[in-house]
């Protein structure tokens, strides 16, 4: 599980929007003062927000600008990389590769290179807005009161 901390920026019934710093990929984050991520991150206003389910939990008991902490399962982060970065390379090859075996034209070729990519942004996105209402695939609040469980232990007899 990947834990972020955020800040509460809106409340609504069924769940909150926070706003989480874009930390690098380098995993340096933890030095904040040395790298000047955050300093840059507040200069430009580049945050992230994003919808977290309350799954069940009071609205009342939190509060515009409380910190709280965000988890995201390693497999959502894994498997949709996977999705964004290959889909587009795969259909631009694929359609690359029809399209120099069938007019053998360089202009051709490269055309159907390039709707492959975009047909491949399509593809993603289209995936986006089908699953994004998926539980599995939403972050969840890190708390107290519901501790995360990474595997569900075996009722022993």
């Amino acid at each position: 599980m990947i834990v972020e901390t955020g800040r509460i920026v809106s409340l609504e019934a069924e769940g909150v929007w926070v706003e989480t710093i874009q930390k690098t990929a380098c995993g340096s984050c933890k030095v904040e003062k040395g790298c000047g991520q955050s300093l840059l991150s507040k200069l430009d206003g580049h945050t992230a927000y994003i919808w977290v389910l309350l799954d069940g939990r009071d609205s009342a008991q939190y509060r515009v600008g409380d910190e709280i902490q965000i988890g995201i399962p390693e497999e959502v982060v894994a498997k949709g990389s996977l999705l964004v970065y290959l889909v587009p390379v795969i259909s631009l090859v694929v359609l690359t590769a029809l399209a120099h075996n069938y007019f053998a034209h360089e202009l051709l070729t490269t055309l159907a290179g390039f709707t492959g990519l975009i047909l491949g942004g399509f593809i993603v996105r289209w995936h986006s807005w089908r699953t994004r209402f998926d539980r599995e695939l939403q972050p969840v609040l890190v708390d107290e009161q519901k501790p995360l469980r990474f595997f569900e232990p075996a009722e022993q007899h």
